[in-house]
């Protein structure tokens, strides 16, 4: 997860937008373990609108499985100049051979690659679970909604490049 919020039970704070206006967002959810994937990004969605975002400014689309969310996210950073956060949702759970490391690592680098170009932020909102119990705990249950969180994330990440956007023609001492 791109961000550890460790709440104990207490409610997910949710920041201010910096540019509520301008703020738009695209989230991809795998469609592998539709069950988690679905309360993750519905988790990310109860966060944006919380936050004000209105439905019209998040643009939501499903990929096949979790290694295509990295080409989801590139496409969005390449296509649609007016967004200022990708959510990646997925939920990968160990099985009996090395599939999950395979998915893990490529779904990982990728989206490590993708941030690693600072124009917009990419949110790791992917699970990577030994069982679907502790997928179950982190989709809304004993352990919070991680898709909340990463909207969190995604607000926090936009926040902080809008205020570097406006530093761009300051002196950073005065």
């Amino acid at each position: 997860m791109s961000t550890i919020l460790n709440t104990n039970g207490a409610e997910l704070e949710i920041p201010c937008l910096l540019e509520p206006d301008g703020f738009r967002c695209a989230i991809f959810t795998a469609e592998w373990n539709p069950a988690i994937t679905g309360a993750l990004r519905d988790g990310a969605l109860d966060v944006l609108r919380r936050a004000g975002v209105p439905d019209n400014a998040v643009f939501m689309h499903d990929v096949p499985g979790t290694v295509e969310l990295v080409n989801a996210a590139a496409m969005a950073l390449n296509y649609m100049p007016d967004v200022r956060a990708v959510i990646i949702i997925g939920c990968v759970i160990r099985g009996e051979t090395p599939h999950f490391d395979y998915v893990c690592d490529i779904v990982s680098q990728g989206t490590a690659a993708l941030n690693a170009q600072g124009k917009t932020p990419v949110i790791f909102g992917v699970l990577t679970v030994d069982n679907q119990q502790q997928a179950l705990d982190r989709a809304g249950g004993a352990l919070g909604n991680k898709g909340a969180e990463a909207a969190v994330a995604a607000i926090k990440m936009a926040n902080m490049h809008t205020a570097a956007a406006g530093l761009r023609y300051t002196a950073f001492r005065q």
